[in-house]
């Protein structure tokens, strides 16, 4: 039996002993939790117990952004040591699947991820998990930013999507947590600025407190026209729409430049409408984004370099103890938070 949180079901969380039965195999890791980021798909399943097919139908173990400490090695693990600082990669492919087989493990069928309906989440003291998918940190990551390399991830899945060439121009649309991951990710991809779109504006000062980051808030500013205007009319090289929002997927149309690319990141929650003539009156390259593959050890050697500064985007943490109060401070959405944090490790 371990403590854990463990979603009840919807709207109800409970800090209580749960029997998760872990046992190490030979090519696993034991970890001492430290820290593990709110991600919105954790409040989702907390609001609503579903996320499209991933229905949450007994109890689960919430939590999948997360940083610690080995204290057990399997047999077969050379690489890993007890001591160790890391952060764990959530989603773990069928080794033999076809998508494994190709490089694009995040699109096995067959993937356990973390707070996954059935597959119970990382919010608990002490978890086991494959040393393959466990990443060390380096000295000068904190926990709490080794907690925040599953969110930029997906930034740089995007911004590897894009195909981005050094001076390019890119716009966000949606500067929430994987809007402001994008842009961060563009920047350290080669783009020479990036314009971030959103209607709130405390969300938009959080991006702009970052350098070649340029904030646009709508309906005040004319997105399309502010494009044109730092292109000479020519407009955006990449467009990431990280809103999943009907307007926001018809500006990252307007405002993309002909032949350039629009990476979707933001998934809306019912079918919208895609204006395909405007796409192909531009001839435009789309990508899609689904989680990340092969990005943790490049997203740690962002951060660890010190071109990716991702402290700022961490707006409070919770002990441990706290952690339904953490969920309740994430479900009010704050427009200045990014990024709630609990900390496991009571040290």
């Amino acid at each position: 039996m371990a403590k854990a949180l463990v979603l009840e079901e919807t709207r109800k969380l409970a800090l209580r002993n749960i029997d998760l039965v872990e046992t190490l195999g030979t090519g696993d890791v034991r970890i001492a939790v430290d820290t593990v980021g709110v991600c919105g798909s954790d409040v989702h399943y907390y609001t609503h117990g579903k996320i499209g097919p991933f229905v949450v139908r007994e109890p689960m173990v919430l939590g999948h952004e997360a940083s610690g400490i080995v204290s057990e090695v399997g047999a077969q693990v050379t690489h890993l040591a007890v001591g160790d600082r890391v952060c764990m990669e959530p989603g773990i492919p069928n080794p033999a699947s076809k998508a494994s087989k190709l490089g694009a493990y995040n699109v096995d069928p067959d993937v356990r991820f973390w707070a996954t309906p059935p597959v119970h989440g990382c919010l608990t003291p002490s978890v086991v998990h494959p040393a393959a998918f466990t990443y060390r940190l380096p000295d000068n990551v904190s926990f709490a930013e080794g907690a925040m390399v599953e969110p930029f991830a997906i930034g740089m899945q995007g911004a590897a999507r894009a195909r981005i060439k050094p001076g390019d121009v890119a716009v966000v649309t949606g500067a929430g947590p994987i809007g402001v991951m994008c842009a961060l990710a563009a920047l350290a991809g080669g783009c020479s600025r990036v314009f971030v779109t959103d209607i709130v504006e405390e969300k938009l000062q959080v991006a702009a407190q970052y350098d070649n980051i340029e904030p646009v808030l709508i309906p005040r500013d004319d997105a399309s026209k502010t494009l044109k205007d730092a292109t000479e009319d020519w407009g955006a090289d990449v467009v990431f729409e990280c809103a999943g929002a009907a307007a926001s997927i018809q500006t990252a149309l307007e405002v993309v430049a002909p032949a350039g690319c629009v990476v979707w990141v933001g998934m809306p929650p019912d079918p919208v409408p895609v204006d395909i003539v405007l796409a192909q009156s531009k001839e435009i390259r789309m990508e899609t984004v689904f989680r990340y593959a092969n990005m943790y050890d490049r997203a740690i050697e962002l951060i660890g370099s010190g071109k990716v500064d991702l402290k700022p985007l961490i707006s409070e943490t919770f002990a441990f103890k706290d952690s339904i109060q953490a969920f309740d401070r994430a479900v009010e959405a704050r427009p200045g938070d990014v990024k709630i944090q609990i900390k496991v490790s009571p040290s």
